[in-house]
């Protein structure tokens, strides 16, 4: 081979090597954090430790029930899943599972087509193995998507599995409830969520403060999912996670502000807490925005526990009206006036 032909290829070999890591690392950065850091394993799962132990002894086991999954957004229900799918399966896990969004895949073509055709196919898995329909969203399934779906489960109980995930289990019908095993899942403590934004944090070299952490745990509420959004909305806007910086991504009332307002309806002073409900309807906040702070914080607020249940039941009404359509600023005022009569006749 002639020198400058082989200095050639030796520099394309070079450049084409180069270049390779760099696409690898551009494409790993552009991954979603709730993708990038989505738990492999039961072990790295946050929260809900007694439910996913059980789970595990499932998966060690083999054969699993058909389970549903409730539970609010965020706290880990397809994950979880599918942690079991791959015990489960092991090297199968691609070829013997199924995952569909219900949400959109919701009617009984879905059902017809997609999940029996799945069911039908024969895979090659070891003793006491199935494999696995995952539907998220499940509530969001039309009663005669259901229906079908019921029908499948019974013909096909022999080599398939279904697991379903959704916020509201009252939408799954009846018969469908009574074929699975009903797993409930709850809110993420504050611990938990600021634990993994922590450990996120840490991974992506973050320059954080402790109210900045503080405020996506307060966003987030329980929402691992949005805390992991919020925390990477901040990091690729601002570079740097803050009280200030977080709260003008997730554009939320400040709840230093909002507490501010509520210590002075306790101390009675209804001029001073309509002055701060007026700069928070003029920056442009709904009155749904405020209401839902003003409950939070009002919450979390340490005060006498018994005048703390009248401004709960304050709010409450005044969310309930603020639903009903009167979401003016007059009702927002009438609500810090009714918190203030709440301290006098306390």
């Amino acid at each position: 081979m002639p020198v400058e032909m082989e200095e050639v290829i030796n520099e394309g070999a070079s450049t084409s090597s180069g270049t390779a890591p760099n696409k690898a690392q551009e494409k790993k950065k552009s991954i979603p954090w709730i993708e990038k850091f989505r738990p492999q394993v039961f072990e790295e799962i946050m929260g809900n430790e007694e439910v996913v132990s059980r789970l595990a002894v499932f998966a060690t086991q083999g054969n699993t029930p058909n389970i549903i999954i409730a539970g609010p957004p965020g706290v880990g229900k397809t994950t979880t899943i599918l942690c079991l799918s791959r015990i489960l399966l092991g090297e199968n896990f691609r070829n013997a599972v199924l995952e569909l969004n219900a949400s959109n895949e919701r009617g009984i073509d879905v059902v017809r087509n997609k999940i029996k055709m799945f069911a039908q196919q024969k895979v090659t898995l070891p003793k006491g193995r199935h494999k696995i329909v995952i539907l998220d969203e499940a509530d969001s399934m039309t009663e005669g998507a259901q229906q079908a779906l019921r029908r499948t489960m019974e013909i096909y109980s022999g080599t398939t599995r279904f697991a379903l995930a959704c916020n509201n289990s009252e939408k799954i019908i009846e018969p469908i409830q009574s074929r699975c095993a009903m797993i409930r899942f709850s809110k993420l403590s504050d611990a938990q969520v600021l634990a993994k934004c922590i450990f996120v944090c840490q991974k992506e070299n973050l320059d954080y403060t402790e109210d900045g952490l503080e405020a996506i745990v307060f966003t987030s509420q329980g929402d691992m999912r949005q805390a992991l959004n919020n925390l990477q909305s901040t990091a690729n806007g601002f570079g740097k996670i803050t009280s200030e910086n977080v709260f003008k991504v997730c554009d939320e009332p400040h709840p230093l502000l909002v507490q501010n307002m509520l210590e002075h309806c306790i101390l009675g002073d209804v001029h001073k807490a309509y002055k701060i409900m007026k700069k928070l309807w003029i920056l442009g906040y709904s009155a749904e925005d405020i209401i839902a702070n003003i409950f939070r914080v009002c919450k979390k607020m340490e005060m006498d526990e018994k005048l703390k249940l009248g401004f709960i039941r304050e709010i409450g009404e005044c969310h309930m009206k603020i639903i009903d359509g009167m979401n003016s600023l007059l009702q927002m005022s009438a609500l810090l006036a009714r918190l203030c009569e709440c301290t006098y006749s306390k």
